[in-house]
């Protein structure tokens, strides 16, 4: 894949890129990625099991599941890069830093995670990610993270 050549990726192969399954799976599409940027899709409902707890009375999503989601943006626009569709690979986080959460996103959002290389280079992947509800930034964070081949894991 190019760094022009947008692609939309579908649940489906989401799946065959990454492990992450229910209730653990926040990213529902992705409308764009490059081999430099992409942007992943959460639509939140009411029906997640965190909200149960994360709270009954107001439900709001916790911080770390948007950081997450970021995350499972970025490695999905990584195994689309570098062919990973089916392989096996694991992408572990590292690092986490200048996380900021602005506002409240709770069920009803749609949460865009907009994710961009900062460095990439062997194993070790750089990112930084925002997440955006209704063109207002939520959320934003500089993370690191490791691919493991299969037979390393």
């Amino acid at each position: 894949m190019s760094d022009t050549t947008s692609t939309e990726i579908d649940i489906l192969e989401i799946k065959q890129l990454i492990p992450h399954r229910y209730p653990f799976l926040f990213v529902d599409k992705v409308r764009e990625c490059t081999s430099t940027s992409a942007v992943g899709i959460k639509n939140v409902t009411c029906n997640e099991p965190h909200f149960q707890g994360h709270f009954p009375s107001q439900p709001v999503m916790p911080g770390v599941t948007i950081v997450e989601a970021m995350a499972q943006t970025a490695a999905i626009m990584v195994g689309k890069s570098l062919g990973l569709v089916d392989s096996g690979a694991l992408v572990y986080f590292l690092t986490i830093d200048n996380c900021k959460f602005r506002h409240v996103v709770g069920p009803g959002d749609v949460l865009e995670l907009h994710v961009k290389v900062v460095r990439g280079r062997g194993k070790i992947w750089k990112f930084h990610g925002d997440g955006i509800v209704d063109g207002k930034i939520v959320a934003e964070a500089d993370f690191a993270a490791m691919i493991v081949p299969p037979e390393e894991a």
